[in-house]
């Protein structure tokens, strides 16, 4: 508590991609509809990386907090497909940005931005830092194989990103549920590129830099792990469903999201999603849904917020968050 947001930002690449589009490559549209309720996502063109995208969502919510960037005293990048191995995503956004701020990256797959949002609501409650950026980003588009039809479709790019500064005892997290499973890692997994299975042309030509995902599995966990992590937080806080005023899960599925709020008799209208138009963003699908409904004025002061992300590791994180 004590943690208020003071800035959002988001930002997606021009390049649009409908479903239409990928027919080419061997994949239904109507089955993408059916089976995920995307209809368009969002590639990075040549040239640009994750690190571009983070620093767009940045500078905009620099913008939106009308802060001075030199006060900025802790980047937090949540990623799992950083520009390269080595050095970190987030150092290469703290120079392109100029920052003067010490910058790392959190990765925990599509549940990173939450991740790194807890992560940087610790420092900010404790004193150690007064201005914390916080982002999540993933360039999907460059660890996806356009051979797997039943995965390459779900995924887009995109990336958003919130200030943290110190708020009043009635801001911040009343509580959360962040965890992580790893007997799930080969769920869904890039094998090669790390210290297990390093970068060799044999490994490259059976696919193994791409990304891997077992669909029925993760789709079935994570409606278990949404439901559990929302009423464990609800719990904790002395809270009601009904007393929530704005629900943000991780854009991954729609199945997943209204599956949940079937189950929990969630209300329709006090959730956000984004889903249809950007696909499956990773790290950058809650702070991009927080931006887009921030900025419609949707979200105000004192309002009781809900995120909950979750994705390879297997990890999750559900936060209850008074705005």
């Amino acid at each position: 508590m004590g943690v208020r947001i003071v800035g959002v930002g988001g930002y997606v690449p021009q390049l649009t991609v409908k479903n239409e589009d990928l027919t080419e490559l061997g994949c239904d549209a109507d089955w993408i509809v059916q089976r995920t309720g995307i209809l368009e996502r969002r590639h990075t063109p040549e040239g640009l990386a994750t690190s571009d995208l983070a620093v767009e969502a940045a500078q905009r919510c620099i913008e939106d907090a009308g802060v001075d960037p030199n006060d900025i005293d802790l980047l937090l990048l949540g990623t799992f497909t950083a520009d390269m191995p080595l050095p970190s995503a987030a150092c290469l956004v703290q120079e392109k940005m100029n920052l003067k701020a010490p910058a790392l990256d959190l990765s925990a797959a599509c549940a990173s931005f939450v991740f790194a949002l807890w992560t940087g609501m610790q420092f900010v409650a404790t004193g150690c830092n007064q201005l914390v950026l916080v982002v999540g980003a993933d360039c999907n588009s460059r660890v996806l194989n356009p051979a797997d039809k039943k995965t390459y479709p779900l995924f887009g790019d995109g990336a958003g990103a919130v200030l943290l500064a110190p708020g009043d005892s009635q801001q911040g997290l009343l509580s959360y549920a962040v965890g992580s499973d790893g007997s799930g890692a080969d769920l869904l997994c890039r094998p090669m590129g790390g210290s297990q299975t390093v970068f060799t042309q044999e490994a490259a030509d059976a696919g193994q830099h791409f990304m891997q995902m077992e669909g029925r599995p993760i789709f079935k966990w994570a409606v278990r792990i949404v439901e559990d992590t929302i009423y464990e937080v609800l719990e904790d806080a002395g809270e009601k469903i009904d007393n929530v005023d704005m629900f943000i899960f991780h854009q991954a599925n729609m199945r997943i999201i209204n599956a949940t709020v079937k189950t929990m008799g969630i209300n329709p209208d006090k959730v956000a999603n984004n889903l249809e138009r950007y696909g499956n963003t990773s790290s950058g699908s809650i702070p991009l849904v927080l931006d887009e409904f921030y900025r419609q004025g949707h979200i105000k002061r004192g309002d009781l917020l809900l995120l909950s992300g979750f994705g390879a590791g297997l990890t999750w994180a559900t936060v209850l968050l008074r705005w």
